[in-house]
């Protein structure tokens, strides 16, 4: 029976070990696997789904590995998220007119500087991370596809938005992470391929000074999972967050040699505001502090960054709000004010209609000495929807973000120096003049333009009414001479009948609407014609203004007639 109890409690073990990790690893990795724009059910874990406190240690403790020392769900003060917000000054101007250039943009997971200034930026093109686009085990399932066929990397005027140059076309699948070092060097990271690259300067030479992973091959050890970001120091050794699924920092040599490796799963904690120390749900991005020699790391979903000392990865310090909330997707590290993190947080991961905890997607600048939230910043005041990545200015003077959707690279200044249009009276005068100017050249051009170019409906009015006047006044000297003529041969000698019968019938064949017209006394008054009588308002009948286009009667007025 000995062997059989021993079977069962061997089983028992298995079993529990497979639950411990299926709840505390594999579970969590899936979820976090599904996709990169989607909000899944948070990290929190309690009774309604989540792995609580006590249940795991009673499942460690049964599977016999011990107590797990893991600090207790702290205390929290309850505030008003919302009115703290609102509380929260904006010290940034959004420019929603750069880049000037329209530029077409995928989706964009990273933004950063090379040495002359400008903008460079990391974008999927027509890639979509979606549910479908890695398997369970974080096999990229899209390959067929083949590698992005349009350049990724944009490098941007920071003035203007123009692009300066763009490459990377026909090699990257899934682009997440990038910075340029400061030899001016690309580090990219491609979260399909699993791999690290290194690029020289505006990818001269479109093939990596370096690579780090096995394509397409998830893994640990000199292996990566979905890796999301590098910095680079001064001497050329960098860093790695390897994100998604290891959740762990490495630090390698500027060859590439391993140095030293830090971090944890954070997953089976039991909130974001206190997962422990050296603890990771996704580390999503790296910043630098060069002044303290620290590296510091976005930890994506604990809503924290954690900072730690460059040189042997121990712990420094923690920076957490609940203003920001549960998901903080990156920070940059300006050394303007003393030392300032820029940060961008995400959309909740919390499922339902009325989440526990209050988000707005937002901007911050957080003060690295109190700790406290100096301001805010979003697109025209208002929130964003996803952004992804962010870089600040050694100034601190202006900040760009990253966004995946829309798909956009947004830019902000500090209003400092975002300075009004100066409304003095000067000012106003030129203002006007140029305006009066202006608006002189346009009239003077609309003029010359109509000039050069009437329409044919003008041109048509035109040329009838002057052949209508032509052949009124014509008509008119004719009547005029026939009655003259009329009148003399009256006083002389009466008109026979066949004269006085051509006479008429000739009146009447010129009057201009037709035979039927018998009211036109003024030109068969004896006393001669009178200009008045022709333009008085009994003169003419009044044109039917309801006539048809056709040609179709004879009291119709047709251009034909006086042709």
């Amino acid at each position: 029976m000995a062997p059989i109890s021993n079977h069962k409690n061997y089983y028992l073990r298995s079993s529990c070990i497979f639950v411990v990790l299926w709840m505390c690893v594999l579970r969590p990795v899936t979820a976090a696997a599904v996709s990169e724009n989607q909000s899944s059910q948070s990290y929190l874990v309690d009774s309604n789904g989540g792995l609580s406190h006590e249940r795991l240690q009673q499942l460690l403790r049964e599977a016999g590995t011990g107590e797990v020392s893991w600090p207790q769900r702290a205390k929290q003060e309850v505030i008003d998220v919302q009115s703290e917000i609102s509380k929260l000054n904006t010290t940034y101007v959004y420019q929603s007119n750069w880049p000037a250039n329209n530029v077409k943009l995928g989706a964009v997971t990273a933004v950063s500087f090379d040495k002359a200034g400008n903008v460079v930026i990391f974008h999927r093109v027509d890639r979509i991370w979606g549910q479908r686009t890695f398997n369970e085990s974080n096999y990229y399932t899209e390959t067929y596809k083949g590698p992005i066929r349009e350049n990724v990397v944009l490098g941007l005027e920071s003035a203007t938005g123009k692009v300066i140059y763009e490459w990377g076309k026909n090699f990257f699948y899934m682009p997440h992470g990038l910075t340029v070092d400061p030899e001016d060097n690309v580090w990219v990271t491609d979260v399909a391929m699993h791999q690290v690259f290194k690029f020289a300067a505006r990818g001269a030479g479109n093939k990596p000074l370096l690579t780090l992973g096995s394509a397409f091959q998830p893994g640990t050890r000199s292996k990566f999972c979905k890796p999301t970001s590098v910095a680079v120091l001064d001497n050329g050794d960098f860093f790695v967050a390897d994100g998604y699924c290891n959740a762990r920092i490495l630090k390698y040599s500027k060859s590439g040699e391993l140095i030293l490796t830090w971090g944890k799963n954070a997953f089976s904690g039991v909130s974001y505001d206190v997962a422990p120390q050296n603890y990771f749900a996704i580390p999503h991005a790296l910043t630098l502090v060069p002044e303290l020699e620290l590296l510091c790391v976005a930890d994506r979903e604990n809503g924290r960054v954690q900072c730690f000392y460059s040189s042997n990865g121990t712990f420094h310090s923690q920076y957490h709000n609940r203003v920001i909330g549960d998901r903080l997707f990156s920070m940059a590290y300006t050394p303007a004010a003393g030392g300032e993190l820029v940060i961008v947080n995400g959309p909740t991961a919390e499922m339902g209609a009325n989440p526990e905890h209050y988000n707005e997607v937002l901007g911050f600048v957080m003060d690295m000495r109190s700790k406290k939230l100096d301001s805010k910043f979003g697109p025209n005041n208002l929130q964003f929807d996803n952004p992804h990545d962010v870089a600040v200015t050694t100034d601190g003077n202006v900040i760009y973000v990253a966004e995946l959707n829309p798909t956009r690279i947004h830019k902000f200044v500090h209003k400092s120096l975002a300075k009004p249009i100066s409304l003095s009276v000067p000012a106003v005068d030129k203002l006007s003049d140029s305006l009066k100017t202006v608006a002189a050249e346009n009239e003077d051009s609309a003029s010359t333009k109509s000039h050069k170019h009437p329409s044919g409906t003008a041109i048509l009015v035109a040329s009838l009414m002057l052949l209508f006047a032509t052949s009124t006044f014509m008509l008119a000297l004719i009547m005029a001479r026939r009655r003259r003529r009329g009148n003399q041969a009256i006083t002389t000698t009466p008109p026979s009948d066949l004269v006085y019968r051509r006479l008429a019938a000739s009146n009447q064949s010129c009057l201009p609407f037709g035979t039927h017209n018998r009211r036109h006394h003024a030109w068969e008054k004896p006393e001669g014609f009178k200009l008045g009588g022709l333009l008085d308002r009994g003169g003419f009948e009044k044109l039917d203004q309801n006539a048809s286009d056709d040609e179709q009667e004879t009291t119709t007025l047709s251009s034909a007639q006086f042709a």
